[in-house]
């Protein structure tokens, strides 16, 4: 089962259905003219290049006329001020980074495509709680700013506190969806995911 977003950032075909944005279909690697970026799984950074080059890669295909150039040191520099320990480590070279930091610095590089949505692919995956927090702090702040973001992520109580609307995965199958308030109320999303009653 591939996520959603390895189908559009190109890495799986769709064997059946479709995937739209903006009415349009997305096809290969399209979601960047779509304003679409990608967060991976497992973060992904460019171990042997400094923050500061991670960041400005991010922005690689405003360069290109894949999307409009825009001001990017201006995006750079919110990038800086929205993840201040990339800020501090900014000449680091990110291989050094510890996991949450190489976890920001994922999400910060997405925001460089000045996209109108950020897929997010597990970003709690393998961080301490606190990191965890700062993380979905960063979420609620971009969220606040009216950046659309899709989010997978199987920490169900974070995803949901932060969520408008949520879908429940099993055996990669939709079995419920809902606005998340109801997600969060209803008993076997609690049960199941939550720890219990709420």
């Amino acid at each position: 089962m591939f996520t959603l977003s390895a189908l559009t950032a190109g890495l799986a075909l769709l064997v059946a259905g479709h995937v739209q944005a903006q009415t349009q279909t997305i096809e290969s690697l399209k979601q960047m003219k779509l304003g679409l970026a990608h967060s991976p799984e497992g973060r992904r950074v460019f171990a042997t290049m400094t923050v500061t080059d991670n960041l400005k890669l991010g922005a690689f295909p405003r360069y290109t006329g894949a999307r409009p150039k825009g001001d990017v040191a201006a995006d750079l520099a919110r990038a800086m001020e929205l993840f201040p320990r990339l800020k501090e480590r900014r000449l680091q070279l990110s291989g050094t980074l510890s996991g949450g930091e190489q976890q920001m610095l994922a999400m910060a590089r997405a925001t460089m495509l000045n996209p109108e949505v950020v897929l997010l692919d597990e970003p709690s995956m393998g961080l301490a709680p606190i990191l965890v927090e700062e993380v979905f702090r960063i979420i609620a702040r971009l969220k606040s700013e009216g950046v659309t973001l899709l989010l997978v992520e199987q920490f169900a109580a974070a995803a949901l506190a932060v969520a408008d609307y949520g879908y429940v995965l099993e055996n990669g199958r939709i079995s419920l969806h809902g606005p998340a308030a109801q997600l969060r109320d209803d008993p076997a999303v609690q049960a199941a995911y939550l720890g219990g009653s709420h």
